[in-house]
């Protein structure tokens, strides 16, 4: 039995070449994340006004940089990914932790670390750093221990210290993310309904103590998404202006560089946040269901790589990537139509960002993985001979 003119034995071993691995990847997915740059990119080229610089240019060097930082992920033996993956972990949570002490304010919140050549955002970097460390955990795990509360501890540890972390620098939208990312993985390993529904009461019974917690700007954007109307010039402006320019777009846009609210400067952060809503101004609703077609086509590959993985760690990292992309898409969509609260989730593949672009192609890396290590057989420990 052969696949692709590689011996079934030899993709059980992962005993392929770089070159046969690079054959292996999916190219159709690969398409996909393209496309959906390129729907960024022209955004972020209108948002210039017809330049390449500050956000195109500098953005599309990043993209094809990634492209290579797939190449080399997808090729690295899934086994060593999971024998890592503790401690790829455990390194994001120091850098996390170092943002208090080494970090800069920036949008007044400290979360980047400078490093000389690049500012990095380490909640960013912890998206993908959970799942692997999740997955890794549950590798290890039968069914029937799934079924104790005490093995749940160290996952909840492992999920509960980095979100603390991330929304004291203050980020909520990212801790929000990782939260709802981890909980799917801790379902699709298997974990009961009834104890999500026991941490969940936790969580609304803590909602009232939390709430004293909360920064004011935190507060105002909680207030502000319940009644925007309440102060348009202040808090509400930012997504008034977004449903302006939402509205304004119509079924076929304005035309490419003909948003008005955005070029006018009226609609706040075009390139990041609300890229999404200057897409909507220029190439209306035709051009929004467009981006999203792509993206669902996407999250359709990643869940389909998931079931087709025959090891318990790649299915448990496609889908929790593939989980984390869509709640990616699905909040910043939410954020700007004012169906959700404005926590600054930017737009997968379309927001400008360096740290945020970079992770994600990263986290289309470690899918690639996945796919191409698909039928690599790997024991409870993750080692190399454990067939």
């Amino acid at each position: 039995m052969t696949e692709l003119g590689f011996d079934s034995a030899r993709l059980r071993r992962g005993d392929m070449s770089p070159v046969e691995k690079i054959w292996q990847m999916s190219w159709s997915l690969l398409f996909w994340v393209t496309c959906i740059f390129a729907f960024g990119f022209a955004m972020l080229y209108s948002a210039s006004g017809g330049n390449l610089n500050p956000w195109a240019g500098p953005q599309l060097a990043r993209f094809v940089f990634g492209l290579g930082v797939i190449a080399v992920v997808s090729v690295i033996d899934v086994r060593l990914i999971m024998r890592f993956s503790y401690l790829f972990y455990f390194v994001v949570l120091l850098m996390l932790i170092a943002v208090d002490v080494l970090g800069f304010v920036g949008k007044g919140a400290q979360r980047w670390i400078d490093l000389g050549f690049i500012s990095l955002q380490p909640s960013e970097l912890m998206k993908p750093a959970i799942v692997l460390a999740l997955a890794r955990y549950f590798q290890g795990v039968t069914q029937d221990e799934i079924g104790n509360p005490l093995i749940l501890l160290i996952p909840l540890a492992m999920i509960g210290a980095p979100a603390a972390l991330i929304v004291l620098q203050p980020d909520l939208g990212t801790a929000m993310l990782i939260l709802m990312a981890a909980t799917i993985m801790l379902f699709m390993a298997g974990v009961r309904i009834w104890k999500f529904a026991v941490v969940g009461a936790c969580g609304l019974a803590a909602m009232i103590p939390a709430w004293a917690l909360l920064h004011d700007y935190q507060k105002n954007r909680i207030l502000t998404f319940l009644n925007p109307e309440s102060d348009p010039l202040g808090t509400g402006y930012h997504i008034l202006q977004s449903k302006i320019a939402f509205g304004s777009g119509g079924l076929f846009g304005k035309g490419f560089m003909g948003g008005t609210q955005a070029h006018l400067n009226f609609l706040p952060e075009r390139q990041t946040d609300f890229i999404a809503t200057m897409l909507a101004e220029e190439l209306g609703m035709v051009g929004l269901l467009a981006l999203l077609t792509l993206f669902m086509i996407f999250i359709c590959y990643g869940y389909a790589i998931a079931l087709r993985c025959r090891h318990q760690f790649g299915r448990l990292v496609a889908i929790g990537l593939t989980a984390s992309f869509f709640l990616y898409f699905f909040i910043n969509l939410g954020m700007v139509m004012g169906l959700l609260p404005v926590v600054g989730v930017p737009m997968p593949f379309v927001s400008y960002g360096g740290t945020a672009l970079l992770t994600l192609m990263f986290s289309v890396g470690l899918l690639m993985n996945v796919y191409v290590h698909r039928d690599t057989q790997i024991g409870a420990r993750g080692g190399f001979n454990d067939f």
